[in-house]
């Protein structure tokens, strides 16, 4: 996932590029090129901006940069419904538990893509659902984000003793160079630390969103209305483009459901196909791909679901049938 801010200077994004390369990629793939590898190669980017414009801090009180000179930091930029940086958060919570009784402080800035992931609870929830145990720090207003120069879910930056950034690493992958790097910082040997990270190869669907801010998908004829529209699924429908049937309102953020029984119909390249949505209330979704029904998925809270979870990556249709109103529709990404 990438979201575009303004840089601190224009020195730190020229020392950045020449570094690390260009990373455009939303889907989180790795396409940096000459970035650091391994802990031999790490770098120094400058002192590590401050945390700045927290709303809250949870499993920790207030923390700043400053007082944590002395130890090896590692931030990790997130959000909740982001399946990239959900599928990160095992490597990193592993990271946690393995080193920080040797001096290792993990901070997660949760950066909101989503009004939803600005609510406190929410984040409480999904801390406590992904087990994290170290410090996270509530961003709704992209304050660190900015400081950072950031643009990704996920990002790590990785920070020395003395407060600088030496590594840093954007989306999924190179798991091993990060834990290596770690260690090289805490004075630990080099370990040949196996790259377990899901293979991405096979997927040719890239996010998509229902928003009308980032609307790209949506299957010719039919268009985005922010009035409740009736629509009717066309006879045909494209690679990577999805349909909707029934009564839909678009903003910004989201398209909702407004009258029972909707459908949204998509055409994927992909083994797996994730949606973040909620719901007024519990809606239980039928599920068929490829014309065979699927186990249903209730929607409720707002957060990412899983709605077929397969091996076969090729072109699939599915189709989600919604029996009540008051169901939205944020984004869908595959794996």
């Amino acid at each position: 996932m990438k979201k575009s801010r303004a840089f601190i200077s224009l020195a730190v994004i020229i020392v950045l590029f020449i570094v690390a390369g260009i990373y455009v990629d939303k889907s989180g793939k790795k396409i940096i090129q000459n970035a650091p590898t391994g802990s031999s190669e790490l770098g120094n980017f400058g002192p590590a901006p401050e945390f700045a414009g927290i709303d809250n801090w949870l499993n920790s009180p207030p923390l700043t940069i400053k007082s944590l000179k002395g130890k090896v930091v590692l931030i990790d930029f997130w959000t909740y419904s982001c399946i990239n940086c959900l599928r990160t958060l095992p490597f990193v919570t592993k990271w946690y538990d393995t080193y920080k009784d040797q001096g290792l402080v993990v901070v997660g800035v949760h950066t909101p893509e989503f009004g939803f992931e600005k609510e406190t609870s929410n984040v409480a929830n999904a801390v406590k659902q992904f087990n994290i145990h170290y410090p996270v720090a509530q961003d709704n207003e992209y304050g660190t984000w900015n400081n950072y120069s950031n643009q990704y879910w996920p990002a790590e930056y990785l920070i020395d003793q003395t407060g600088n950034i030496v590594y840093f690493d954007f989306g999924e992958g190179n798991y091993d160079k990060m834990e290596n790097a770690i260690r090289s910082l805490l004075g630990l040997s080099a370990i040949n630390v196996p790259e377990p990270g899901q293979d991405l190869s096979g997927v040719r669907s890239e996010e998509m969103y229902f928003g009308t801010a980032r609307l790209h998908n949506l299957a010719s004829g039919q268009s985005q209305s922010v009035k409740p529209t009736n629509y009717s699924l066309p006879k045909n429908l494209d690679l990577n483009n999805f349909a909707l049937s029934g009564t839909w309102q678009f903003d910004s953020e989201r398209t909702v459901l407004t009258q029972p029984n909707g459908e949204i119909k998509l055409k994927f390249h992909s083994g797996k196909v994730h949606l973040v949505g909620q719901s007024d209330k519990p809606i239980r979704l039928r599920i068929v791909v490829d014309g065979k029904d699927q186990p249903p998925v209730t929607v409720q809270a707002s957060q990412l679901y899983t709605l077929f979870d397969s091996i076969d990556y090729s072109d699939h249709v599915i189709e989600i049938f919604i029996p009540d109103a008051g169901f939205s529709a944020f984004t869908f990404t595959f794996g």
